[in-house]
């Protein structure tokens, strides 16, 4: 057994003085500051005795004055070495404490509290257990010791000495920084529990101390490095003074240091930059990598990395501004609408990759211009025409001399922002060759599930896309490669209708030519008429461009007329419209004047647009040859020999000689040779020309038609439907004849045209006769003498029922 030495004379009631955050140990020497009156008094009546007084903490720091219930039950029996006191009116007290103590009950509270004490001194075998825990926590103090460097030497002596379990626990703990709940916690326990208890604590402070030692060493390092540069940098401008070059450089970099803080680069972009400015702060300053560093930051400051704007969501509005802008193109308007509303509704979505498909001049170009005006963003166009380097694209690598970024940064650049309309214009036209594929290099751009790290050769940064509303556009989408056409949503741009034309003209053409030209609106006046036969007879193309020159030509004449006073303007009419133009220039096709044998109207559809064509088919004696002209493509070849195949299959129920082909030469032309003709849909219209050739029988002359033939006389469906129907109707054809599979394609054709022509929709060859070739008691033409005398009276077969298309309200005729 072992017990701790105290004073034998401790009275049984004793003055308490309750205690603010701290405890007092057994065998510790503690300063305290007492200036609370209850406790001054206290402190007065243990010095006017034996100079024992008990310490005690309270369970709250916030009570001034405590009652009973507001201290804990165990404390301290201290005795008062000194007292000494300060200006304040505080006494600093110095205590002992010698012996653990309950607080039985309190005998008094005023003037002071006296309390009932229970004293609790250290009473423990000192067994194998407690010799190995002292043995323990002895070591973790002393390593403590070492990494803490507050506990005094001859403290850390003392602790190997004590022989008692208790009185070491008590000493190590105070010099342990510990809460006062722990504090409490092992002033109460005994002394085996303390000692467990605080070799966890140790445990944990030991850790802590260490990781503390980590960090510190960490920083100590760091401040070293940075002050070796400081006084390295301190040198070398030293030196470059007694050189005689000046600081030019420090300003440099500290200003490109300023921009780059400035910037609100991301993160990554930043680390870039700034390890880039240390390379150049290294350099010499008139060495050729400088400059190329100089550049590469220049470019990093200048990328729109964080700069957006904010999009105008206004549904109404923007479809009003697009309006303004342009006269049909519905298709296209109602997308961006549609995006719009996307947006609205989820502010997170990507931008779309759209591409604009049609021939010239039909304002895909200019519908991307006021696609940025009604969003409120940025526009920026790139013209990818004959781009043959995947360079331009992706960009150079910093290693080449006059390296630069591509097409699409620099775009970005120009811009200004991060989510700008961004339009890349005449993406059918890349090229490729031994520099690479610029098209591959579109893939990762124009690819929404990738574009948000889009990757630069010159930049080496992943450039975030996915807010760029990417906008393509092309004249045909067959030379597009698939993997970039399946990034894309489509949207063809159809060729205008003359009453089209007329209206763009109205409404923005002539204002715009007005303006350029420095007219007044009634100094030139165009009538309806006017305006018709100049897109008529003056213009070949499916948009307005040509139109718009036409304008503008007859707006300068005027103005020169205005200009030398010899004229105050002119209204433009039908009649005086050559003084300005001059002759036509171009014969659009028209219907034949007559029903004629072996001639037949077709559709086309070309880059202008639609067109009509004549397809002429003669007889001739000779040896069963058959001669095709007119520039045809190995297509449109095999169509003419399936039409003539399927003629001569059906001579029988032509009334015809079945082997009249045997002694006669059949010559099929196309006219306008000059011009290269490809494609199936000429296919019922050769066998329409052979058939009236071969029977005798005109063909009318008001109807035209299109569709691909089989040899079983199958009408196949074809491509091209609206622009093809809008050519016979500017043709002034009544009747067009089309595949029954083109149905589901007659709503794309204006109403107003529906109305006017009657679209004839067929799946066979012989409807197709039927419908265009002259039934013979209508004939007012013999069939050519070779085959008069063999031709038996023909049959025609019964004609199918017409198809009408939904009859809709619509404008006025065209004249």
């Amino acid at each position: 057994m072992s017990t701790s030495d105290h004073p034998t004379h401790i009275p049984d009631h004793l003055p308490l003085l309750p205690l603010k955050g701290t405890v007092v140990f057994p065998s510790q020497v503690q300063g305290l500051g007492v200036g609370r009156k209850k406790s001054l008094r206290a402190l007065e009546a243990a010095l006017e005795g034996d100079r024992l007084i008990v310490l005690a903490a309270q369970r709250d720091d916030d009570i001034e004055d405590p009652k009973p219930r507001d201290i804990r039950e165990v404390g301290t029996v201290c005795r008062i070495l000194q007292v000494g006191k300060q200006p304040d009116g505080v006494l600093q007290v110095i205590v002992e404490g010698l012996v653990r103590a309950g607080l039985s009950s309190f005998a008094k509270e005023d003037p002071h509290f006296e309390v009932l004490v229970d004293l609790r001194p250290d009473q423990v075998e000192k067994t194998v257990e407690i010799e190995a825990l002292m043995r323990g926590v002895l070591s973790q103090f002393e390593r403590f010791a070492r990494f803490a460097r507050s506990v005094p030497p001859d403290q850390l002596i003392a602790a190997g000495q004590v022989e008692e379990p208790g009185r070491l626990a008590d000493l190590v703990a105070q010099h342990i920084s510990l809460k006062l709940e722990e504090r409490q916690e092992l002033l109460e326990a005994d002394p085996k529990t303390r000692l467990e208890r605080l070799s966890a604590i140790l445990t944990r402070e030991i850790n802590v101390l260490e990781l503390e030692r980590k960090i510190q060493s960490r920083v100590r390092k760091q401040m070293e490095k940075s002050q070796r540069e400081y006084f390295l940098k301190e040198q070398m401008k030293a030196i470059q003074q007694e050189l005689g070059e000046t600081d030019e450089r420090q300003a440099e970099v500290a200003e490109y240091r300023k921009k780059i803080e400035a910037a609100n680069l991301p993160e990554h972009v930043k680390n870039k930059a700034l390890e880039e400015l240390a390379r150049l702060e290294k350099m010499p300053p008139m060495v050729a990598e400088a400059v190329v560093v100089r550049t590469y930051l220049d470019w990093i400051l200048a990328v729109p990395w964080s700069v957006r704007t904010e999009d105008r969501l206004g549904i109404d509005e923007a479809r009003k501004i697009l309006d303004e802008d342009h006269y049909g193109l519905e298709k296209a308007k109602d997308r961006v609408i549609e995006y719009l509303a996307v947006r609205k509704l989820s502010p997170e979505s990507r931008g779309p990759i759209l591409c604009f498909v049609g021939p010239p001049g039909v304002g895909k170009t200019s519908v991307g211009k006021s696609i940025a005006r009604a969003l409120g963003r940025k526009f920026v166009r790139v013209s990818l025409g004959g781009v043959r380097d995947e360079a331009e694209i992706r960009g150079h690598r910093r290693t080449y001399v006059g390296a630069l970024p591509g097409r699409i940064v620099q775009g970005m650049k120009t811009a200004g922002s991060r989510n700008p309309v961004f339009m890349l214009d005449e993406i059918d036209k890349l090229g490729m060759d031994f520099r690479g594929d610029p098209s591959a290099a579109l893939l990762e751009a124009l690819d929404p599930e990738q574009n948000h790290a889009f990757s630069d050769h010159y930049l080496e940064l992943a450039l975030d896309l996915s807010e760029v509303m990417f906008i393509t556009t092309a004249n045909i989408l067959e030379t597009i490669p698939p993997a970039l056409r399946d990034r894309m949503e489509v949207i063809r741009f159809p060729g205008y209708i003359e009453e089209e034309k007329v209206k763009i003209a109205e409404q923005f053409l002539i204002p715009k030519q007005l303006k350029a030209n420095g007219l007044k609106t009634e100094q030139v006046t165009f009538t309806t008429e006017a305006l018709r036969l100049i897109a008529r007879e003056y213009t070949r193309e499916a948009g307005v461009r040509n139109l718009e020159r036409e304008i503008g030509s007859i707006c300068r004449k005027v103005a020169t007329a205005v200009a030398r006073g010899v004229s105050t303007g002119d209204r433009i009419t039908r009649a005086n419209l050559h003084r300005y133009l001059g002759p036509p220039k171009f014969r659009f096709g028209s219907a034949e004047k007559e029903d004629e044998i072996g001639v037949s109207t077709g559709l086309v559809y070309t880059e202008m647009g639609g067109d009509i064509i004549a397809v002429e088919a003669t007889l001739m004696r000779g040896e069963g040859k058959l001669v095709l002209t007119g520039q045809l493509g190995d297509v449109m070849k095999e169509s003419a020999q399936a039409a003539m195949s399927y003629v001569r299959s059906r001579a029988r129920r032509f009334g015809v000689d079945e082997e009249f082909y045997q002694k006669t030469d059949v010559h099929i032309h196309v006219p306008a040779g000059a011009v290269p003709k490809d494609g199936p849909s000429a296919g019922i219209t050769m066998a329409t020309a052979l058939a009236s050739a071969v029977t005798g029988r005109p063909v009318r002359r008001d109807v035209a038609m299109t569709g691909e033939i089989t040899l079983r006389g199958r009408v196949l469906p074809i491509g091209g439907l609206k622009e093809k129907v809008l050519a016979a109707h500017r043709a002034g054809l009544r009747t067009v004849i089309l595949p029954g599979e083109n149905e589901k394609d007659l709503q794309e054709i204006p109403a107003n045209v529906r109305k006017q022509i009657r679209l004839a929709l067929v799946s066979h060859m012989d409807e197709v006769l039927s419908e265009a070739l002259v039934p013979r008691r209508e004939q007012e033409v013999t069939p050519p003498a070779p085959l008069a005398a063999q031709a038996p009276p023909f049959v025609p077969p019964i004609p199918p029922v017409p198809i009408q298309p939904e009859r809709r309200p619509t404008e006025p005729p065209v004249s």
